[in-house]
């Protein structure tokens, strides 16, 4: 069945909720769980900042958050007793769904597990989805875990309150 099981987060409640289902399915099989972050640098530039305080700065910064995350996702699957790896990427505009699918060939994942918050509609045409991209271009098998909505009733309370505070 499943050997290797690839789960990329970013700290949301839809990749916890995907990577839970990784867990959940690797102590069924056996599997061991590579848990993957990836830091789009080029998202973060505002055209206004010097390229040394870019460099310096905000490098720093997106990797200790990146670290972060993948030390709070680990800590799940380690806590169930699951065999795993980590790897954080970073990169230069790279698409995320490249990453993933090429992370996914590399390591030699049998099935790559996503967290998704499933948009619809005009968000999903504007914005597109990196879910989907992984699961239309993918050579191996996709599990899609969407977000519960008592999970996204909570993510929306805290953005909101993030956004008023």
């Amino acid at each position: 069945m499943y050997t290797r099981i690839l789960v990329p987060v970013d700290g949301s409640d839809a990749a916890t909720q995907g990577l839970r289902e990784a867990a959940a399915l690797a102590q069924l099989t056996g599997a061991t769980v590579r848990v993957i972050h990836v830091i789009d640098q080029l998202s973060h530039v505002t055209g206004f900042e010097s390229y040394s305080a870019y460099s310096g700065y905000i490098v720093v910064h997106l990797r200790e958050q990146g670290e972060k995350i993948l030390d709070t996702a680990c800590a799940l699957v380690r806590d169930a007793g699951i065999p795993f790896e980590r790897k954080l990427y970073e990169t230069g505009g790279a698409r995320l769904a490249r990453v993933v699918l090429e992370d996914a060939r590399a390591w030699g994942a049998d099935l790559i597990v996503l967290g998704t918050h499933g948009p619809t509609g005009a968000d999903r045409f504007f914005l597109g989805s990196g879910a989907e991209e992984v699961s239309r271009y993918a050579s191996i098998p996709v599990l899609l875990v969407r977000l519960c909505e008592s999970h996204a009733d909570d993510e929306a309370r805290d953005v909101a309150a993030t956004t008023a505070a």
